[in-house]
């Protein structure tokens, strides 16, 4: 779903450092002087690439590749030049994927630039239904899809569940708004401790530029996510109507609740101003469940018993509420054996299901 981490080594003569890390919704492997200077990258978008270990003499390095349409593979490059190193050009080692691949019309997503209300230039990408051409008049429901994190970032690596959306008809479309990895440390940051404001901006200039899409039908716009895109999912249906339809799973609900409940340590404690038991004003004022009487778009709620991250009890208080409001829902929940990463690496039948329940809503609200 999104590029997480870093990984780094040093080279042969122990005078620079490769690193691996996201930008621009690629996967890159780039280098630094040990001393210090400027960051070069040696691989780029839109294949993502992936850094894996270096041979002892330092001359190879493995790597994982993959792209918006290829599923991941191993390949190997040598690395060459002395103080000023040469783009990697990985060769293939494997070929896992391919037969499968060949089997299968797959969508390719096109780069687009949205520029938000303040000015800020978001990163996109929209994926249309396989075989779907210029030419087409009909058009389709959009997805709007917010990645989890929120530190992270989508891209050009394969995902499956984008694939499927768009072979099912659907227009899907995803961004890196602020807060997202792989465009600097302002953009990374300009969320901390305020979640629902510059992101906020970012996904509203995503969806008004879904509503002006020729081949998207802007009475037809969903939006899901999963974690933080869940938090971000929930904040759209407290704070608008402009969706018809929405997906919350694995979602942040209650950041005061999420305090106590949640595996990662110190959030929202330190993350945000205040902590949840002497000064939970500003975590309660970000928090979805306080504007949940808003919402009128139908929600899907999907989470995991076992989720240690994102406690199922933040998917049951948007349940519960919504049930109590009257807005149409339904709660579908994982077993305990499941968990925050249940999408992507749960049970295979599981997972068949999961998609099952979103394509079922999507057919039904969109």
């Amino acid at each position: 779903e999104a590029t997480f981490g870093a990984h780094f080594d040093f080279t042969a003569d122990g005078q620079q450092v490769l690193m691996c890390f996201g930008w621009h919704g690629a996967s890159v492997i780039a280098t630094v002087p040990l001393a210090g200077g400027r960051v070069r990258l040696l691989t780029s978008g839109p294949t993502s690439t992936v850094m894996g270990n270096l041979s002892d003499d330092g001359r190879r390095i493995a790597v994982c590749t993959s792209d918006a349409t290829t599923l991941p593979e191993v390949g190997l490059a040598e690395i060459r030049g002395g103080r000023q190193l040469q783009d990697l050009a990985p060769k293939p080692l494997t070929n896992f994927n391919g037969p499968l691949l060949k089997q299968l019309e797959l969508s390719k997503p096109t780069e687009k630039w949205i520029t938000a209300e303040d000015g800020t230039r978001v990163h996109a990408w929209v994926m249309q239904p396989p075989g779907r051409t210029s030419r087409s008049r009909r058009r389709c429901p959009g997805v709007l899809q917010v990645h989890g994190g929120p530190h992270a970032l989508y891209g050009t690596t394969f995902f499956h569940e984008f694939q499927v959306l768009a072979a099912a008809g659907h227009v899907v479309v995803f961004s890196n708004p602020r807060g997202s990895k792989g465009y600097g440390e302002e953009h990374c940051t300009a969320i901390q401790g305020k979640w629902g404001a510059a992101d906020w901006t970012d996904v509203q200039a995503v969806a008004s530029f879904m509503e002006q899409h020729p081949a998207i039908d802007p009475q037809r716009i969903g939006i899901m996510g999963g974690s933080y895109g869940g938090y971000m999912t929930n904040w759209a249906i407290t704070h608008t109507d402009r969706f018809a339809a929405a997906i919350t799973d694995r979602c942040v609900a209650n950041l005061v609740s999420m305090a106590g409940s949640s595996d990662y340590p110190l959030v929202p404690g330190e993350y945000w101003p205040g902590n949840p038991w002497d000064d939970n004003q500003e975590i309660w004022q970000q928090s979805p469940i306080r504007a949940i009487r808003n919402v009128t778009t139908p929600t899907l709620v999907i989470h995991s018993e076992g989720d240690l991250r994102c406690n199922v009890e933040q998917g049951e208080q948007v349940f519960a509420a919504l049930k109590m409001l009257g807005v149409p829902t339904r709660f579908v929940r994982y077993p305990r054996e499941t968990s925050h990463g249940m999408s992507r690496c749960g049970p295979p039948d599981l997972r068949i299901h999961r998609l099952g329940e979103i394509l079922a809503w999507w057919s039904k609200y969109l």
